[in-house]
Order: structure tokens, then sequence, then C-alpha cells
């Protein structure tokens, strides 16, 4: 059943509060490669959590015509730029998406010049795997040789996005580079799910993990490309046959609460929300725009039921694991703690968001 709009709304409300209310506690000690303390809680920190935080901020403000929530992201910004940005690495790229969608809309020409030289020295200065893949390599760790998931998300879609956007077809082609590439070494042709990892150091993919989040950074991340660029027609559609056939594995093996369990072949894994959130946005989307099988209507409101159960008063979303390393046992997904983050908060803004424009469509259809 979908929630009316002014609950999705109040929600809506509660998850943005939420989320610029989030700091990190000390809980976790992760220091980056430069010695500096790493901060992947604290909204005001430039990292990927808050960088797909800030994606799912900036979609709901478009969505919403949200005057004000527009201004609090380019606040944010406008104070993080002047502190000075981080290295270049992956997860840093993050917060460059949410900037392009901004930018497309004011043409700011400071924001512009910062967008095109983060996107020169990714192509340039961003070391390569054998084939051209770019390594997960982020703040704490140098994961060399190393394909993950998460990079199509985090370095993906800001190409494709400022690429259009800015007339620089290099950029868009590289985003379709690095999309085939991951679906070569990461989609498991027998499940139809795709593996956290890959390593061209041994040729394997770790612990063979079909990971929640990371599969649903798939099915987001293939929808959002086809939607922010021009995709040639022979990837886009290969590309929507991937989406269709994890789709079609999704399905089955969501749980009767609604949601998925981190490794989601695994029921006896906890059943995690911010890979439930992702999967509710893109089935909900892909039902709208007329993608995918049967059934992507009814799970992804199924999904979106049980990520609004998961919201709780003060707007935080509950039951979230904790930034995920790659493991090289299954027993390892299961033990990441459960913690508030920015990507949490955001997927589930984004699935809510996906359930507004629903709503609306299904009013138009009463009226």
């Amino acid at each position: 059943m979908l929630p009316d709009s002014r609950a999705l709304r109040e929600r809506l409300k509660l998850l943005v509060a939420g989320m610029t209310s989030l700091r990190h506690d000390g809980q976790y000690h992760e220091p980056n490669l430069d010695g500096t303390p790493g901060d992947y809680i604290s909204f005001n920190s430039w990292e990927w959590p808050q960088g797909i935080g800030l994606y799912g901020l900036v979609r709901l403000s478009q969505e919403t015509n949200d005057k004000a929530l527009k201004t609090l992201v380019e606040n944010w910004y406008a104070n993080r730029i002047a502190e000075g940005l981080p290295v270049l690495n992956i997860n840093t790229t993050a917060p460059m998406l949410a900037l392009s969608l901004l930018w497309r809309e004011t043409r700011n020409p400071r924001w512009a010049q910062i967008m095109d030289d983060w996107a020169d020295r990714i192509l340039t200065e961003m070391p390569r795997t054998p084939e051209g893949g770019l390594p997960h390599i982020v703040s704490d760790k140098i994961n060399d040789s190393e394909l993950w998931d998460d990079t199509l998300v985090m370095v993906g879609l800001f190409l494709a996005s400022y690429g259009q956007a800015s007339g620089r077809r290099e950029l868009v082609d590289e985003a379709c580079r690095q999309f085939l590439l991951h679906t070569r070494y990461l989609a498991d042709p027998k499940s139809g799910l795709w593996f956290h990892g890959w390593t061209f150091d041994g040729r394997h993919n770790f612990a063979q993990a079909l990971w929640g989040r990371g599969n649903c950074w798939i099915t987001l991340g293939i929808l959002d490309l086809i939607e922010l660029a021009d995709i040639p027609t022979p990837i886009r559609t290969f590309l929507l046959g991937v989406l269709e056939t994890q789709i079609e594995a999704l399905l089955k093996l969501q749980a009767p609460s609604g949601a998925w369990h981190t490794l989601l072949d695994d029921p006896f894994s906890y059943e995690e929300i911010s890979a439930t959130a992702g999967f509710g946005y893109g089935l909900l989307k892909a039902a709208r725009l007329g993608l995918g099988p049967t059934g992507c209507l009814e799970a992804g409101m199924r999904a979106l039921n049980a990520v609004l159960a998961n919201i709780g008063e003060t707007g935080t979303v509950s039951n979230v694991s904790y930034g995920t390393r790659m493991g090289h046992d299954l027993q390892f997904y299961k033990d990441i703690p459960i913690q508030p983050t920015g990507y949490g908060q955001a997927l589930a803004i984004l699935c809510l968001t996906e359930g507004l424009r629903h709503s609306g469509i299904a009013a138009e259809v009463a009226a």
C-alpha cells in the first residue's frame, strides 16, 4: 500500500533533520593514510557517506522545489571548499556528484572549475588496474588492483553527470567504460547478483559475497546513469539487461518484512535498511519508467514501507550497516556493526522521494 504524500513529506523532513544532525562520537577510530582523523559520520565532513547524503538532499530539493534545502546544500559546499578539498581518491569524489547536479541548475563558474580540475585528475592521475579500471583506493587504504561495485556510484555517476552537463563527452565515455568493466568482473552470471569486489592480484572475487548495499549501488547506479547522461544505445541496452537480471534475482530474495538481508542469499544475516532503501528506490523508479520485470512496483512498495518502519522519531534511520571494507569471508559481513550514517539517511530519502512521485501519479490517475 502506498503511503499518502503528506505522510511521506513529513517523514522526509525528519530524514533531512536526522542527516544534518549526525555527528561523530568517537566510537570509530579510522585515521586516514596521511595521519589525519577520518570522519565518516558527521554531516560536515567531506567523505563518501556525506557525498551520498548530499545526493539524496539535492534530489529531494529538485523534486519538491525546496529552496531552503538547496541553500543548505550550497552553503555546505561553500564552507567545505573554503576549508580546502581533501586528497583525490574514489571516495572523496562522491560529493562531486551532488555538486554536478547543482551546477546543472546554477552554472556557477567557480564550481565548474573545481569539477573540471577534479575530473581531469581522475582521468590523468588515478592509478589503473589491468584493462583500465579504477582501483578502489580510498582515504585510509590503498586497495590496489581491486574493483569494487561502490566505485560506480562514487566516481562513475559524477563523470557521467558532469560530462553530460559540461559537454565533455570523454567523461561520459569513461563512466561507460567503468560500468562495462565492473560488470565484466563483478556481475555473477549464475545468480544475476553482483559480488562486492574483484582483485587482479590472484584473480578472484574475495569471499564471493552477494552483499546487499553493494548490489543496491548497482540498481541505483545503472538507472541514474541512463538518466544523467546520453548513453550509447548498445551500452544502455546491455546495462538495462544486466539490471533486469539483477532485479529478477532480488524479487525472489525479499524478506516477508519487505527488507533484504545484508548478504542477499543468507536469510540468517541481518536485514539491512540502507540496501533495502536503495532497492526500493530502484524498483519504484524502474516501475515508473516501464523498465524491469513484472513485480517491481509491488516489491518497491513493500521496501518503502520497510524503510518507513525504520525511521525513528528524530528522523534517524535504524538498522543501517556501517561502512564495509572488502570481506575475505562471509562472516565478516554479518559482523559489520549497525550505525546511523549519511548514506543510510540519503538512500531512505531517495526511496521516499520516489514514493512521492508515485503518489503524485496515483493522485493524477484518481482525478
